[in-house]
This record gives C-alpha cells, structure tokens and sequence, in this order.
C-alpha cells in the first residue's frame, strides 16, 4: 500500500485520497493526457477549476482513463467572482456539463474577493448567496461535497452564519516556508480538512538550502520532502504536474519525517515566488 491508496474521511463520511493531481497551468489540449497519465501511475484525486480553463480537458481524462468513475475523486472550483446565487446555481451547472460527468465529487468557493480585489472589498453576502448554491447542487446529488479555498477564519465565520452544512474542505496556499498554522488548527477544530495546494511553493523552495539539507538526509528529493511535510500536517497534498515521472516521483513519499524536522519545517518562512509573486495568492496580501 502507498500514500496512492490512502484516504481522509470528510466530516459527511466522503473519503478523500490524502495525494492529488493539481492541474493548474496545464492547458486544456493537455489535461486528458495528463489526467490519463496519473491515473496510470495510480492517482485518484483530480483538482481542476473553472479559473483554470481546463474542465473540458479534465473531463476527458477523467471519462477515458479506463478506470470506474466512482473510483475518482474530481474536484473543482466556482469562479472566484461568482457572489451572487443565480449566477453560482449556473455556474455550478456549467461545470458539471462541461467536465461531462453526473456528479462533482467536491466543489469550492474559489477565493472569498474575486482575484482583481484579493483580500479587499466586503464580498460577505456574495459568499453566503453562493455557499447556498452549493449547498442546494449538495442535496441534489450533483455535489457529493461542498467547501471553500483561499478562506481565513473570519471568512469561514460569515459563510458559517447562515450555513446548513459547515464546508467539509479549505483548500489553501501551505507549504514548507508558509504554514498557516493557526488557520490549520482553527480547520481541524470545526472538522473542515485543509487541502494543500502549491506544496511545493511552486518551486520557488527548491533553491533553499536548508530545506535541501534535510532531503539529502532523508536521501529523498525537495519536491518528496514537501509534500510529505503538507501530509504529515495532515491535509490533501496536490502537487501540481503534466510530467509522468515527476507524478511518479511525487507519490514516492513513505518515509516519516522526525517531530524536530517537522518543527524546523513548520517555523520556516520562504515566499520567494518568483515570476508567480504576482500572482494574487502569493502576493503577500
């Protein structure tokens, strides 16, 4: 058995496999290949957005990799500047159709601000409209679970108000130099399971010599020391990646790390993004 085959259990009894495949910036024209491609190598957890561009793409992988579609977890995300119901309702919809599959195994709340006003204007009431649309597509059956990405606590506290289902998930930036520990406890204690995306700080950790260090003492590469790190905090690791190998790679990741190490890990702080800092969610903000 391999970190492939392991599961978290979300708070309404949906399992979740703990390693996924993030498909962000991996264009359409490539996303069946890339889906197909590790699905192969054994993933089981596929993360796509509307934001992304590559649903269509995502769908095709997910309907041709040859494997029973309820042996698939495929997530994705309502556009980040959707906040209002009807437009969430549609949109919700869209995705289901173009992805072209009977359900969505997990749906998000892309960002609590669309991204031209990240972390800026009151967008409460948007976010309570279109929590409520994932909430209506969760008791159809065109959602088997429902959560949020990019959400603080004060976020989650206004979806929370007037909530029937508390999200199951909040996908966020967490990686080896960013750990929002305070968020990931606040999470835990509301039963709401934190995904981690970019674990690898999307490559930018490659270069810190610390952190190097301590995979050569592993004798295990950057990349495997990093997503071990975001699944021995416990969240879903989604390392992205269109490159058979590096998924290969990615899941080769049955090794503990010392409570020391995760310590060292977890104070660390290194945001150097590179040319990705101007990007809204690694911009500091």
């Amino acid at each position: 058995m391999t970190i492939l085959d392991e599961t978290y259990t979300l708070s309404n009894g949906v399992e979740i496999p703990k390693l996924g495949l993030g498909t962000w910036f991996i264009d359409d024209d490539k996303a069946a290949e890339a889906v197909r491609a590790a699905v192969k190598t054994g993933y089981r957890n596929i993360d796509t957005a509307q934001a992304y561009g590559n649903e269509r793409g995502v769908g095709e992988g997910v309907r041709s990799a040859g494997v029973p579609r309820d042996e698939l977890f495929v997530s994705t995300k309502l556009a980040a500047e959707i906040k209002d119901h009807g437009r969430a309702v549609d949109a919700i919809d869209g995705s289901l159709e173009t992805l072209g599959v009977e359900y969505i195994d997990l749906m998000l709340i892309h960002s609590p601000q669309p991204w031209n006003d990240f972390r800026g204007g009151d967008y409460a009431e948007g976010n309570r409209e279109a929590w409520r649309a994932l909430e209506e597509a969760h008791r159809a059956g065109k959602v088997r679970s429902i959560g949020v990405s990019n959400f603080t606590e004060r976020d989650l506290e206004n979806v929370l108000q007037g909530a029937t289902v508390v999200p199951h998930v909040n996908q966020l930036l967490v990686h080896a130099g960013n750990t929002p520990s305070e968020l990931l406890s606040y999470c835990e204690g509301k039963q709401i399971l934190v995904e981690a995306y970019s674990p690898i700080a999307h490559g930018a950790i490659l270069r810190n010599a610390e952190v190097q260090a301590m995979a050569e003492r592993y004798g295990v590469s950057v990349p495997q020391l990093c997503i071990r790190y975001t699944l021995q905090l416990g969240t879903v690791s989604l390392p992205k990646t269109a490159n058979p190998e590096h998924m290969r790679s990615n899941a080769e990741v049955d090794f503990e790390i010392s409570g020391d190490d995760m310590e060292a890990l977890r104070g660390l702080r290194d945001v150097d993004y590179g040319e990705h800092g101007a990007f809204p969610v690694y911009s500091g903000k």
